[in-house]
């Protein structure tokens, strides 16, 4: 048996819609997005229904604004057996936050997901991968409201985000208010360089073979699992195209669409997924 089908690697989705991206906040206000058409509740339902194809059970990292307009489908998220985490709850990034505002995000939005799915939320993601070294106060606020698990820091360089000297596996840290583990999204050592290939614009830029053979990678000669994500408006190419940004905005958030369901049925079938709760618990058990 090949070491991806031994290895659970970890499957996450950022529950948020094609005109909720940090990309394009600058041109769409908070209050003007009940005015855009709600394609995620036919995006949605498209990924639910690939992961019950090949039997995965994911983390969803819920936006609270989602949540708060379409509590059917964080019910449909939950009935399906999937992990509910928290993606905040306006999108902010957090380095742009204060930390009572991000406090008072984390404890509206616990108690709305918690009540809607039924489940304990403990995982948190930070919009954009927005935990970088300015902002790992969140960490502590995280602590202090209760998460334990964390997937916001991306060890690469990137305009937005990251913390390309972080360290690429799962990790344990240490807050004023108690511990909190952190899974990275996965990236490949190249060099000195960790290259991203974890999901997102990557995976849907990247040829397959290419994808493939760097999460193989992480897999057989890292021996760990990778975490993957992906968005709903990722697989759905039929999406309005948003008159803003400029033309590199527009390709980061275009490029490969059409292609990109097919390319998940194929990361499915080549690999074996969890929960992110399911994934630390196995990184775990090898620690102790």
């Amino acid at each position: 048996m090949s070491q991806e089908q031994v290895l659970k690697n970890v499957f996450t989705v950022d529950v948020e819609d094609f005109y909720q991206v940090s990309a394009f906040e600058k041109f769409i206000p908070r209050d003007s997005w009940k005015d855009y058409p709600q394609r995620i509740l036919e995006s949605l339902p498209i990924i639910l229904d690939l992961l019950d194809e090949f039997h995965v059970h994911g983390t969803f990292f819920i936006l609270g604004w989602q949540a708060e307009h379409h509590p059917e489908l964080v019910k449909k998220i939950s009935q399906a057996g999937h992990e509910i985490g928290f993606h905040s709850f306006s999108h902010s990034l957090i380095y742009e936050m204060t930390r009572d505002s991000f406090r008072d995000e984390l404890r509206r939005g616990k108690v709305l997901l918690e009540d809607l799915s039924g489940q304990k939320v403990e995982a948190f993601r930070a919009p954009s991968f927005s935990i970088t070294k300015k902002s790992l106060w969140a960490l502590d606020v995280l602590a202090e409201e209760g998460f334990r698990l964390d997937s916001s820091i991306f060890p690469v360089i990137h305009d937005r985000y990251g913390i390309p000297d972080a360290p690429r596996e799962i990790h344990l840290r240490e807050t004023a208010h108690g511990s909190i583990w952190e899974y990275p999204p996965s990236a490949a050592a190249i060099g000195s360089v960790n290259f991203p290939v974890s999901g997102g614009g990557y995976f849907r830029l990247y040829p397959y073979f290419l994808s493939k053979y760097f999460l193989r990678q992480i897999n057989q000669k890292e021996k760990r699992p990778f975490i993957f994500y992906v968005h709903p408006w990722e697989v759905d190419p039929n999406q309005p195209k948003l008159p803003f940004g400029s033309k590199a905005v527009q390709f980061r958030h275009r490029v490969g669409l059409g292609r990109n369901l097919a390319k998940l049925r194929k990361l499915l079938r080549d690999f074996s997924f969890c929960t992110l709760s399911e994934g630390i618990n196995y990184e775990i058990k090898k620690m102790d």
